[in-house]
């Protein structure tokens, strides 16, 4: 036998060892999450705050409006629109697909932080108006979703909302205007709103304005001699909406590039860079056959079947696992993040920015040092 022909064979046992291994020595590792397996069960949804103290229910952080309603704002990815106005001070922002296979659009949820003023604004789809309500959020958007189910929803006063186009829900146009178009911005991106005029508006259609979402879990946040150097994580969206995050030791921050741009905010030119970076894995497809908009598998009581999936997660420059949960029979249910153990996440206190991609999206972590 040549020397040639015994390295071939030492490969060939090499290769079958390790599939051996990981077939049925390596069980950890292959070991599926699933949401009601022996080791897990679901956790009691608490109806007293999740954090202690005059803190956001969602980021954490204290603030003097700790206790009032946020307001969650629909937000485009856009080109033309970019970069975002407000999206530096939002506590937490959800990203999705509004065209499937195609565009993305935004939420901003603005309760502890609130930004002079906030835009583009864009119109209201079905997915993000639940997710809306289980913060217990006044929903702002400028029009909506031309499906006739969907403007019955809002019609029906399912949420309280601020439709700066008037065509459905409560009409808002007074409260909103057109800024003049700068830079590559088309008409469609001159949409925006004052906060104090978004306030004066929902306190003259008598909503509530006190805050009645338990909130989130959050930690104290690693010390800087435990945080890694470095780390990338890559949300492939199509472009150019596809998304990467640079995780910064110093500030304990994911610094967000959007196209291949690094991504600020155009009140402040401040980098959007959140504390927090959870990626929600769910099946969306056309809401209908031959339909642009799309519907994501997140829980809604309207259109979804699914209310559970995997999620990743990303604080203190980690990647970690776990899943996700909002149960769709009921429309005001939380949107859960659980840990593998089936326990709430703690995040560290600071903005959370949740971006839900496709199973066929690709995810890429590279950790640091």
């Amino acid at each position: 036998m040549t020397k040639f022909q015994r390295v071939i064979i030492f490969c060939i046992v090499l290769v079958i060892v390790a599939t051996a291994y990981f077939l049925f020595g390596n069980k950890e590792l292959r070991k599926p999450i699933e949401l009601n397996n022996k080791n897990q069960s679901l956790p009691v949804v608490s109806t007293v705050p999740a954090n202690n103290g005059n803190v956001s229910p969602l980021s954490g952080l204290p603030c003097d409006n700790w206790n009032k309603r946020s307001f969650a704002v629909m937000q485009p990815a856009d080109v033309s629109a970019r970069p975002l106005a407000g999206l530096s001070q939002a506590d937490m922002v959800i990203e999705m697909s509004a065209v499937y296979g195609s565009i993305t659009r935004l939420m901003g949820v603005y309760g502890c932080n609130i930004p002079e003023e906030v835009g583009s604004l864009r119109s209201a789809r079905h997915d993000f108006v639940h997710l809306a309500k289980s913060f217990d959020s006044i929903y702002v958007h400028w029009g909506r979703a031309d499906i006739e189910q969907f403007k019955q929803i809002l019609d029906s006063g399912f949420i309280d909302d601020m439709n700066c186009n008037n065509d459905a829900g409560k009409s808002a146009g007074q409260y909103c205007f057109r800024k003049t178009a700068v830079g590559n911005m088309r008409g469609v991106d001159t949409g925006y709103a004052k906060f104090a005029s978004l306030f004066e508006g929902a306190k003259n259609f008598g909503y509530r304005m006190e805050n009645k979402f338990v909130g989130y879990p959050h930690q104290t946040e690693a010390p800087l001699e435990e945080r890694p150097l470095g780390g990338n994580l890559r949300v492939a969206f199509a472009k150019p909406f596809d998304a990467e995050y640079d995780y910064d030791k110093e500030t304990n921050s994911f610094v967000r590039t959007w196209g291949g741009i690094v991504d600020t905010d155009r009140n402040t030119k401040e980098k959007i860079a959140p504390k927090n970076v959870v990626v929600m894995i769910a099946d969306a497809a056309p809401i209908k056959v031959g339909e642009q908009y799309v519907n994501v598998q997140i829980g809604d009581p309207w259109f979804d079947q699914a209310d559970s999936g995997a999620m990743f997660y990303y604080m203190n420059g980690k990647q970690y696992r776990g899943t996700w949960k909002k149960d769709k029979s009921s429309a005001d249910s939380k949107l859960l993040f659980l840990d593998e153990s089936g326990q709430e996440v703690k995040f560290v206190p600071g903005q959370i920015w949740v971006d839900i991609i496709d199973p066929g999206q690709a995810l890429k972590w590279q950790p640091g040092q």
